[in-house]
């Protein structure tokens, strides 16, 4: 919608039942030619604009989650975390894989083993039985 030449952000969602909003009028800028008719939006644009601003930091970075932290000044897990947010608004399965819980059980086994509570024997040990499993 535009009103004295400024330009709002179309909802995605209903604000009444919070189902999906289709687009019944386009207009162009140009000659102000309008289209009618029932057109969707797309599944970014149902995105809140916490989660689109989530996804525009992350295209930035290249998808490099360190820079993201960075930008955002939060964690880890916190990027992790808002990634699987948008990836289920966007309709998708998130699953942990066991390659994700491998690799988290391989950061624990060297975090107890850099606090000096596990030897470096039992370190390999460790890391041994995670690599045949």
């Amino acid at each position: 919608m535009e009103v004295s030449g400024i330009n709002y952000k179309a909802p995605g969602l209903c604000p009444v039942c919070g189902h999906g909003l289709n687009i019944s009028r386009l207009t162009c800028k140009n000659c102000s030619t309008q289209i009618e008719g029932n057109f969707s939006s797309c599944k970014f644009c149902q995105l809140p604009i916490e989660q689109i601003e989530f996804v525009e930091v992350f295209i930035k970075c290249r998808g490099n989650i360190k820079d993201v932290e960075k930008e955002l000044g939060i964690s880890y897990p916190t990027v992790r975390g808002r990634l699987d947010a948008v990836i289920q608004a966007l309709g998708f399965d998130v699953e942990k894989t066991d390659r994700e819980a491998e690799s988290k059980r391989r950061s624990e086994v060297l975090a107890a083993l850099e606090r000096g509570e596990i030897s470096s024997q039992e370190a390999a040990q460790q890391l041994k039985k995670l690599a045949n499993k």
